[in-house]
């Protein structure tokens, strides 16, 4: 990527193809994001997988509410879930595409983005680009 800070520490490895970073409960399910607090304290950090399907999305047409601190001035963006296979269905942006090109069940791979001129956020984005 580049220069740009992640949008919040411990989101993604800093591997040479980024992971999520999940965590995986004592009784096997996986979460993300990875718990902070209390909450981490019997949970193991787990790499996610890179790829998954799209399970659902919406444009987001509007500025969020306070304290959206996102890139001025605002402008819409694709947003859905995207289900890693037998670990966790993540919700999040979705870049390099418009409405038209999605299909529930297609092929995503994730990726990090700049969010703004400071910060980079994770996204998924397809796989295969129409």
């Amino acid at each position: 990527m580049s220069a740009l800070a992640p949008i919040a520490p411990g989101l993604w490895t800093d591997e040479p193809e980024p992971r999520l970073i999940g965590g995986r409960g004592a009784n096997g399910q996986i979460v993300f994001p990875f718990p902070s607090g209390d909450a981490a304290a019997t949970v193991e950090p787990v790499a996610l997988s890179r790829r998954g399907t799209l399970w659902s999305w919406t444009t987001q047409g509007f500025e969020p509410k306070e304290p959206y601190d996102g890139p001025q001035p605002f402008r819409p963006f694709l947003i859905g879930y995207v289900e890693l296979a037998g670990e966790v269905i993540v919700e999040t942006r979705i870049v390099d595409a418009s409405p038209a090109d999605l299909i529930i069940g297609m092929p995503m791979i994730f990726a990090v983005v700049p969010f703004d001129d400071r910060r980079s956020t994770y996204a998924f984005r397809p796989e295969h680009q129409p």
